[in-house]
């Protein structure tokens, strides 16, 4: 016998919802232990009912252990995160100077500058040495 699709929407009965939850809390509970058993993996499994009560599920130690392990990869994640959006901004920061020197340097000596030494420009070393620095040091971050 072939089992009709089941619509996801709210269960307007609250006696067919509270059926329902159970039937399928109970269900979700035992794949999560089979996952476990068969995966070697380590579950932990919070599920609120409707009226506020917890069923929890740690299928290695206890969950409080698991809870210190989430926090643990949270605040590693987070740190990445972190990580790669200060490191974005630095990148577009430095782009925005790079174009303020180049149009500074345009303006002053009516050429571009070169990515080279500053031995290769001693007017523009003894004249600029803070921009010219700084542009060769962006030049020298986008290369790495």
């Amino acid at each position: 016998m072939a089992r009709g699709k089941v619509q996801l929407k709210r269960i307007e009965n609250p006696v067919h919802r509270q059926v329902t939850f159970c039937k399928r809390r109970a269900g979700l509970l035992k794949k999560a232990k089979e996952l476990s058993v068969l995966c070697d993996a380590e579950i932990g499994l919070f599920i609120f009912s409707a009226h506020g009560k917890l069923y929890e599920l740690a299928t290695k130690g206890s969950l409080s252990l698991s809870l210190s392990q989430l926090m643990i990869y949270m605040y590693v994640l987070l740190w990445s995160l972190i990580d790669r959006l200060f490191t974005s901004y630095v990148c577009m920061k430095l782009r925005t100077m790079q174009g303020l020197i180049e149009r500074y340097m345009k303006f002053t000596r009516g050429a571009q500058p070169e990515a080279a030494a500053p031995e290769a420009h001693p007017l523009l070393v003894r004249t600029q040495p803070l921009s010219l620095s700084l542009y060769v040091c962006i030049n020298q971050l986008q290369r790495s």
